[in-house]
């Protein structure tokens, strides 16, 4: 199950998304400090944390399921596309970069997605992965944009990554923040998480984990459909704001 591409757009656009994407955004810098010169792809609901990495990278592209929706990202030169998640529309060993949030919990099968991320991804290239902690809030609450879908143990990741021929590599944690609503959150937030981050560590919200391609055992990553060019969404009915 996915979530709506403009109910995620509706989500990030509110107080508690602002403080979601700082928050995660980040992290994603702390694992990710350069991207400079390389190849990005974001997949599944990345755009909200795409743009920290748009004026560096020599290309970002944006690709949603098509369960999902596309929104225009970002405004007025679109670099989002709609897509399947069985059919990646890249030439294998594209992006030397693959960034992947609100994507792997909603897919309908997460190994052969992961397997046309690992076709896509360069050699040497690294996905970076986002998803929802099994035991936190952020996984039950019926108004978090991380209770739709799977949720994940650090142990059900590794075990899902490496039987997709990744290997991770850097483990971290994100979203201690508990899901409520309210402005105030937004001004006092990044406070809070970095006391709960120091104090609870084991209530997070979100994994992010860093991991590079394997080849022993590989064999090539099957395409079930046919591959089509990708091509920019136009004319859709939602847009994300890049404030924040």
């Amino acid at each position: 199950m996915q979530l709506d591409a403009a109910d995620l757009a509706d989500f990030y656009e509110g107080p508690m998304g602002l403080l979601t994407r700082r928050i995660i955004a980040r992290q994603l810098r702390t694992i990710w400090p350069s991207t400079k010169g390389v190849c990005l792809l974001g997949y599944g609901f990345a755009v909200p944390y795409l743009r920290q990495f748009q004026s560096e990278a020599e290309r970002v592209v944006a690709l949603m399921p098509a369960q999902q929706g596309v929104v225009a990202w970002p405004a007025g030169r679109p670099l989002s596309a709609l897509g399947d998640e069985a059919a990646l529309p890249f030439p294998d060993a594209f992006f030397d970069r693959i960034l992947v949030v609100h994507g792997l919990e909603g897919a309908d099968a997460a190994r052969p997605l992961l397997r046309q991320l690992w076709r896509v991804l360069a050699p040497e290239g690294r996905l970076l992965l986002v998803a929802p902690n099994r035991t936190s809030l952020w996984a039950q609450l019926e108004r978090s944009p991380f209770a739709i879908g799977r949720p994940f143990s650090r142990g059900e990741l590794d075990r899902i990554l490496r039987g997709a021929l990744f290997e991770p590599i850097v483990w971290d944690r994100a979203l201690y923040v508990p899901p409520i609503r309210g402005r105030s959150l937004v001004r006092t937030g990044m406070g809070w998480e970095r006391l709960l981050r120091r104090f609870s560590p084991g209530f997070f919200g979100v994994h992010l984990v860093e991991a590079g391609k394997t080849f022993y055992g590989a064999a090539p990553a099957r395409v079930a459909k046919p591959v089509r060019q990708w091509a920019p969404a136009r004319d859709v009915p939602a847009a994300l704001s890049d404030s924040g």
